[in-house]
């Protein structure tokens, strides 16, 4: 019997669009013609934007604090809430977003109020967590 997805990957057309391709490519040339410093955090800011039409916005304020997030959107030229949709369609892979829907308290888990252990920990597309 086939294995039936929780939360399945989407085809990459329904997450970036040839639009939304072009814009994605063309904010990575602005930050590689702008940028000065260590090349990781180049490349963590280009992964977290890649990443977040996957995920959404709020995802990532809960993997990220709050100062490496700013940190990412001076170096694209971004503000992630308003670059990015609120929820991905991929975002309940997330525990730390899955959780906070379940407990209704999405700031609190931002905040810390509420402590998620593993908040950032992924699962795979069966709902499954592997470690």
């Amino acid at each position: 019997m086939a294995r039936k997805d929780k939360y399945p990957t989407p085809p990459t057309k329904d997450v970036h669009s040839p639009e939304r391709a072009e814009q994605l490519v063309q904010i990575v040339n602005d930050a590689l013609n702008r940028f000065s410093g260590s090349a990781d955090e180049l490349e963590k800011a280009v992964g977290m934007m890649m990443l977040g039409d996957y995920l959404g916005w709020k995802v990532l304020v809960i993997i990220h604090n709050k100062r490496t997030l700013r940190k990412y959107e001076e170096i694209l030229g971004i503000n992630v809430r308003e670059f990015f949709l609120e929820e991905g369609l991929i975002a309940k892979r997330v525990l730390g977003y899955e959780i906070a829907l379940k407990l209704g308290s999405f700031w609190k888990v931002v905040s810390g109020d509420v402590s998620v252990e593993n908040r950032r920990d992924m699962t795979d597309p069966a709902g499954e967590l592997k470690k």
